[in-house]
């Protein structure tokens, strides 16, 4: 689930990190009015992506009547997909210095891993990646937590000075908020240091896990819309998870890791996988839908069929897929490998439906797909 500035900043707030007066408004003439209320101000983009500023979705304004010329411009505008259709106006603070500061989910350590640079902005990423060691990477053990004692040996030497205490307050307390809301990155770029000595926080991004959704029920209402393509559509709709990724094997298989396991196995093998779609849990008897969403791709030159069944039964799947294979009677091979509950009964539907023999080994399956998706291309 991702979160819009204006839904984000407010969690910042209620853990103590100051933020500028704001107001949200839909309109020109509404900016205008806000506008007139806070001063100086900033006219932002509400979309859940970023490089807004990049875009042209974020401008300042020093009177009301330039908010509304500004506002003009950006309602409508479409940035990474998304159309502008709400604007934060924001009062302007006396940045002395940009900082940056992320806490996110590091899969290499499985474990939270919080990012500082003394150089946040637009640029961040450009500087992270010319200079490394501009982003200070702090690896933190999650049955241990992360203190003010922590945070303050994390920023020695970055130059921060008097303000080191500050900003080291500011590192825990988001790191506090990371936890109690089960995020997945939780992000202020920039987080600036006033000209009055203030730490602020002038953007949030926040990203929480999906499967988290019943312990954080109050902010599920006001996530940003999941942006779709019509056949990510169409499979939401029918209760399955389908990601298009561009390449030319097709897979089908059951359970998100099973799926994402196969997915790997394409890429190790040469091969480019041409979505994620799983049908594990309540979905394992949707087979046939999820075969006629996968097969309106039309770059897809083969197609793997990795099963695998614990609790759900993999001869139920597979004769839902092998009759809508009938049915549909695409002209591309498919290969199968299965494994599991009623895996007899599955591989036996699979030689007397369709006359193949699935593989043993998944490793072979892969092979066989990989190869018959390069002769055909």
């Amino acid at each position: 689930m991702n979160f819009e500035e204006y839904r984000a900043k407010p969690l910042l707030e209620t853990c103590g990190v100051a933020v500028p007066a704001s107001e949200l408004v839909w309109d020109a003439d509404a900016a205008e009015v806000a506008a007139a209320r806070i001063g100086k101000c900033v006219v932002k983009a509400q979309v859940p992506t970023g490089k807004r500023g990049k875009a042209g979705g974020i401008k300042l304004a020093a009177t009301s009547e330039e908010a509304k010329a500004h506002a003009q411009a950006i309602l409508g505008m479409e940035i990474d997909g998304h159309r502008v259709e709400k604007l934060l106006i924001e009062a302007q603070v006396p940045i002395a210095q940009e900082l940056y500061v992320a806490v996110l989910n590091d899969v290499a350590s499985k474990n939270p891993l919080i990012l500082f640079s003394m150089m946040g902005g637009m640029d961040v990423e450009e500087v992270a990646e010319t200079d490394p060691e501009a982003m200070r990477k702090i690896p933190v053990d999650i049955t241990k937590g992360f203190d003010l004692s922590s945070a303050q040996r994390a920023l020695e030497g970055c130059g921060l000075g008097e303000m080191q205490a500050a900003v080291a307050d500011v590192l825990v307390k988001l790191y506090r908020a990371y936890r109690d809301r089960d995020a997945e990155l939780l992000e202020i770029n920039p987080l600036v240091l006033t000209d009055n000595g203030q730490v602020v926080a002038l953007d949030c991004k926040l990203t929480i896990d999906d499967s988290a959704a019943p312990r954080q029920a109050e902010l599920v209402e006001q996530a940003a819309p999941e942006l779709m393509t019509a056949l990510e559509l169409k499979a939401h709709e029918a209760g399955l998870k389908y990601i298009a990724l561009g390449g030319s094997v097709g897979v089908l298989a059951n359970g998100a890791g099973l799926t994402m396991t196969s997915m790997d196995a394409i890429t190790h093998y040469g091969g480019e996988p041409a979505n994620f779609l799983e049908i594990g849990g309540e979905a394992y008897t949707k087979s046939k839908i999820a075969l006629s969403i996968l097969l309106e791709n039309t770059d897809i030159r083969s197609l793997l069929v990795n099963f695998c069944g614990a609790f759900a039964r993999t001869d139920v799947m597979t004769e839902g897929l092998v009759a809508a294979w009938k049915d549909l009677a695409p002209d591309i091979p498919i290969f199968f490998t299965i494994h599991g509950t009623g895996e007899d009964e599955a591989v036996k539907i699979v030689r007397e439906e369709l006359g193949l023999e699935p593989f043993d080994l998944m490793d072979d399956a892969v092979k066989a797909a990989v190869a018959a998706a390069a002769e055909a291309a």
